[in-house]
């Protein structure tokens, strides 16, 4: 620790121009000089002192000095460069502290000639102590340790992706290489390590007769084994190559039981380094976006949107350079809560758990707490979420997710509306009464047509026979058809409405006024026809 005493505060009050005078190690000293320097004993003293200023806190060795200052100089004011730690020193100790953009530019000037106000340490020394102290600090910041560090989990995932690769080609040469000897084995034990380790016990298909595999395989499965191996279509192998295929096996098995111990290192560092994200996606799938990130700090930086695509940039970029569908999840895909959804909800969810995720992953790479109590009430959230989801239900989603939206009681208010026709036509209503009379004057109007067919066929049979005929006076029936005509007029509506029995009606009438005239135009043609005979037998007599 050193303190420093102003020399001449006026020329503190010029702020803009207050770096002239710390342009050189002269000048400097005839504004500040020093007062008072005590050393660090060790690195670990310099660290804690530095780590309780940097955290706004008074140190123990930080007290004592001051104590000793303010015993003789109690009435002067204390600058310091932080507002946090004037308040605790004025709180403990009862001194008055000043904090301004003058006390700022100060502090910058002093630490650009440190080295000038500060005799009798030279250069080199001073630089490899701020050098030690910096790195010192640093490692404090980032709080290293051993544990958190997530390079292993990089290195333990691609490891474990490159032995699923070698696994599947060793399992499918062994196979290969053993079916042409014994087929039939491979249709009757389709797990692949208990294959391997059925091929490295027997060896030669003769031996399963005397061979007990009942430690490997279930009984059932050891029965038919033995029955297919007495009828086998494979070909003779030699020895050579039967130690050939066991060695094989004993890679595969030796690779297996690697593999079964890698996970479980890598899932034991998982719940160490990121404990909410493993429970959140589980340790393969948040391990493998680690490592797709670089590092657990460059994962917590990425939005949700980025953690829900990292592993398909390819497709992403693809469908943004043809103009279709963007992809809706990448690598998170894999995580057990995708999984359970099915095709539809697919997307939702993805998108609710990139959001929930990175959250967690915030909360692993910068929070000071180990507990994976974040990562289950997340879980949780979304687990109703996917619920609602597919049942359909009224589950409300915010808060815990278990409380049952409120909904009124239903009251029926349901009115029985009679029909009101008279809103189906606009046409004027003719009363029933003028309908029946309209009716009576149709019928009327044939039985008159009628009589005058009736009539007109007697006067023809009259002029055949050569009777005389009585001619009635036109000019009265004329009139008298007039008067009707009018009278007709007066009464009837210019458009009645017809009720259906009307309608069955009229139909009724016109079609016997159509029969009527039918007949009455055959009859026509008949008489002219004999007319027209007659005519010709009379030129020929003549």
């Amino acid at each position: 620790f050193f303190f420093l005493q102003v020399l001449n505060e006026k020329k503190l009050q010029e702020v803009d121009s207050l770096w002239k005078e710390f342009e050189t190690p002269e000048k400097a000293n005839k504004i500040v000089k020093l007062k008072h320097f005590e050393k660090f004993q060790d690195t670990t003293e310099a660290l804690a002192a530095s780590t309780a200023l940097v955290e706004g806190k008074l140190s123990k060795n930080l007290k004592k000095i001051l104590k000793k200052i303010v015993a003789k100089d109690a009435h002067e004011q204390l600058a310091v460069a932080d507002a946090k730690l004037g308040g605790v020193i004025k709180e403990k100790l009862n001194l008055s502290c000043i904090h301004s953009p003058m006390v700022t530019e100060l502090m910058r000037g002093i630490r650009s000639q440190i080295e000038g106000l500060i005799t009798g340490l030279p250069s080199r020394e001073m630089a490899a102590m701020c050098l030690g102290l910096a790195h010192s600090l640093s490692r404090y910041k980032l709080k290293f340790s051993p544990d958190k560090v997530d390079t292993m989990i990089i290195q333990a995932i691609s490891l474990l992706d490159d032995l699923d690769k070698e696994l599947n080609n060793y399992i499918m040469r062994c196979r290969e290489w053993y079916g042409w000897h014994f087929p039939e084995l491979g249709k009757i034990i389709t797990d692949n390590l208990t294959y391997c380790k059925c091929v490295q016990k027997v060896g030669d298909r003769s031996n399963f007769a005397s061979s007990d595999v009942s430690d490997i395989l279930p009984e059932e499965i050891e029965e038919d084994v033995k029955a297919a191996a007495e009828i086998s279509m494979g070909t003779e192998v030699s020895e050579e190559d039967i130690n050939n295929i066991i060695h094989l096996c004993d890679q595969v098995i030796e690779i297996s039981d690697f593999r079964t111990q890698l996970y479980d290192y890598l899932k034991n560092r998982m719940m160490a380094i990121a404990p909410n994200l493993t429970i959140m996606v589980g340790e393969l799938v948040g391990a493998r976006l680690i490592a797709h990130a670089g590092s657990l700090l460059n994962l917590a930086k990425h939005p949700a949107s980025t953690v829900q695509l990292l592993g398909a940039e390819k497709a992403l970029f693809r469908a943004l350079k043809t103009k279709r569908d963007t992809p809706k999840f990448g690598l998170i895909y894999h995580a057990s809560l995708v999984g359970q959804s099915n095709a539809k909800n697919k997307g939702k969810i993805s998108r609710m758990l990139a959001a929930k995720t990175a959250l967690t992953i915030r909360y692993d790479a910068l929070g000071e707490s180990t507990s994976a109590e974040m990562g289950a009430e997340n879980r949780l959230k979304v687990e109703t979420r996917l619920r609602v989801l597919e049942e359909r239900g009224i589950r409300r989603i915010s808060g815990t997710g278990k409380a049952l939206a409120k909904t009124d009681k239903y009251q029926n208010k349901s009115e029985v509306k009679v029909f009101d026709p008279s809103g189906d036509s606009t046409l004027p209503v003719v009363s029933k009464k003028r309908k029946i009379q309209e009716v009576d004057e149709q019928e009327t109007e044939v039985a008159v047509k009628a009589k005058k067919f009736k009539a007109d066929i007697k006067e023809k049979a009259a002029v055949e026979d050569g009777e005389p005929v009585k001619k009635k006076k036109k000019k009265k029936g004329k009139e008298k058809q007039a008067e009707e005509e009018t009278v007709l007029s007066e009464e009837l509506p210019t458009s009645p409405i017809i009720e259906p029995c009307c309608l069955a009606t009229r139909v009724a009438l016109l079609f016997h006024s159509t029969l009527f005239m039918a007949t009455f135009v055959c009859l026509q043609n008949t008489e002219k026809k004999k007319k027209k005979k007659k005519k010709a037998k009379d030129e020929g007599e003549d």
